[in-house]
């Protein structure tokens, strides 16, 4: 019942993603703004230069707008891992595998999960009916949004916010 966002503060992947070497050497520019590539979170994650998160508080139209096209690419991933654990219910439930194997499984399950999907395998709605009320049995605890105000990730979070006023951020 630790939060999701400890256990990703506590991960390899934040050092990686903290040290620079999970996407080394690969930068886009938007606008005038070299930056990393992004990873998406929402608000109780950390905004790092590697991981967008929405504004909070007060929103102008710009804000609320970066916001809405930031929602929108994470629904995809919520839809997907709704997907997922509507297949895996054994996703939904605590694991007494060794920590090696449960990435191990969870591959696994996202493997055979992509198989199903792209051989067109039947998938009922009422599975991930099923798997969000199942969810709730295991709900993560509430905690505060961790605030940090860096210069560079603002700047980062400004430039994605201008680049969605035009046309070319509607792709």
């Amino acid at each position: 019942k630790v939060h999701d966002t400890r256990i990703f503060r506590n991960s390899g992947l934040f050092r990686w993603l903290q040290e620079g070497i999970y996407f080394p050497d690969q930068k886009i520019t938007v606008g005038d703004v070299e930056m990393p590539i992004v990873i998406l979170g929402d608000p109780a994650y950390p905004l790092m230069p590697w991981l967008m998160k929405p504004y909070t508080g007060t929103l102008d139209s710009d804000k609320e707008l970066f916001n809405y096209r930031l929602s929108k690419c994470r629904m995809v991933v919520e839809c997907a891992f709704g997907r997922l654990k509507g297949r895996w219910r054994s996703l939904l439930t605590r694991s007494d595998l060794s920590e090696t194997n449960i990435s191990i499984v969870i591959a696994a399950c996202c493997v055979l999960h992509n198989l199903c999907e792209s051989k067109g395998e039947t998938f009922m709605a009422g599975w991930e009916v099923e798997a969000n009320r199942l969810a709730t049995d295991y709900a993560q605890p509430d905690t505060q949004a961790i605030r940090r105000s860096q210069r560079d990730v603002l700047r980062i979070r400004e430039a994605l916010k201008t680049s969605f006023q035009t046309d070319q951020g509607n792709q």
